[in-house]
């Protein structure tokens, strides 16, 4: 096991933080509201610890390791990004990988999904639960039986979202940022969005938007910020989690070709569409200037892909 986590969570750096760089959009209704798009590439950090996985595993592993233990248990479903970035991080820092995967059906079939089969490449072992044990993974009971089956390990929850990735995440923003009025951020648990108003000035606005469907987050966001500068946008999850239209596929597909930089069907592109519905909306004022978030998930395409020509919809361009 590494003695300092350096080939992945210290480079590049500057000033002990790891620096992405912002991308101007330039798009016709853009220049037409008089708004200001720029996207921080967080996609862009590693080629498969990209965007807020880099940034919640970061302080996850180095815990993990100043205590001595050497296998990280997590949870995720089928096309999970978590999955795949703590089965990499896990290989590259000699750890031992669990990943709880959300689906008991998936058993005989993972070889054929594209996250688990990476997953699986790079050391990680799965166990394949019901729903309904799923929905109690967080209960100290379902802990307790992981425990007896697998003896000790280091829990990151689902999605990675705890105080030390929140604290990962606080690093997202850099003084370069400081210019800009609105900062988005998809939003899946919460983690990402709380680093970010907690590193965010009284100046800003951060704006969530939830790819999954109901009111809970705020809760969920409350117990790691106590700003109240923040705001979530919760029409554009497209039906919920994993939920995907031909318009989406559409909207990502034309971003891509007009900006050459590709957006994820769970998070990222619900986000864009979402920022620039708004701005059509006339909810910007003029001169506003926003900096969106990519937070990754891209490895998720192939998976969505096959299920999109499962119901004879588009694809997305790879």
């Amino acid at each position: 096991m590494h003695s300092a986590l350096l080939n992945i969570f210290d480079y590049p750096k500057k000033d002990g933080r790891v620096i992405s760089s912002n991308q101007k959009i330039e798009l016709p209704i853009l220049n037409n509201k008089k708004i200001t798009l720029c996207i921080k590439r967080e996609d862009e950090l590693h080629p498969f610890i990209s965007g807020n996985k880099y940034r919640k595993l970061k302080y996850n592993i180095k815990e993990a390791e100043n205590r001595g233990i050497k296998t990280l248990l997590t949870y995720g479903g089928a096309y999970s990004n978590h999955i795949a970035a703590t089965a990499y991080a896990g290989k590259e820092y000699g750890f031992n990988t669990l990943g709880i995967i959300r689906g008991e059906e998936l058993k005989e079939k993972w070889q054929e999904n594209p996250t688990l089969k990476f997953a699986h490449a790079n050391g990680m072992q799965f166990k394949f639960v019901t729903r309904d044990w799923y929905r109690g993974k967080e209960e100290l009971v379902a802990i307790e039986g992981l425990k007896k089956e697998f003896g000790s390990f280091y829990r990151i929850p689902e999605g990675g979202t705890n105080s030390l990735a929140v604290l990962g995440c606080e690093e997202i923003l850099d003084i370069k940022d400081l210019d800009f009025d609105v900062i988005a951020t998809c939003v899946g648990t919460g983690g990402t969005i709380s680093g970010i108003i907690n590193s965010s000035r009284e100046h800003q606005t951060t704006i969530g938007f939830p790819a999954l469907k109901g009111d809970f987050l705020k809760k969920d966001i409350c117990k790691f910020v106590k700003k109240s500068n923040w705001v979530l946008e919760t029409k554009y999850n497209f039906g919920g989690y994993g939920k995907i239209s031909k318009e989406l596929v559409d909207f990502i597909n034309d971003f891509k070709l007009k900006t050459s930089i590709p957006l994820d069907p769970v998070y990222t592109g619900k986000m864009m569409f979402g920022i620039l519905d708004l701005v059509a909306q006339d909810y910007f004022k003029p001169g506003t200037k926003i900096l969106a978030i990519h937070t990754g998930g891209l490895q998720g395409i192939s998976g969505m892909n096959k299920v999109l020509k499962n119901k004879n919809l588009p694809v997305l361009e790879l």
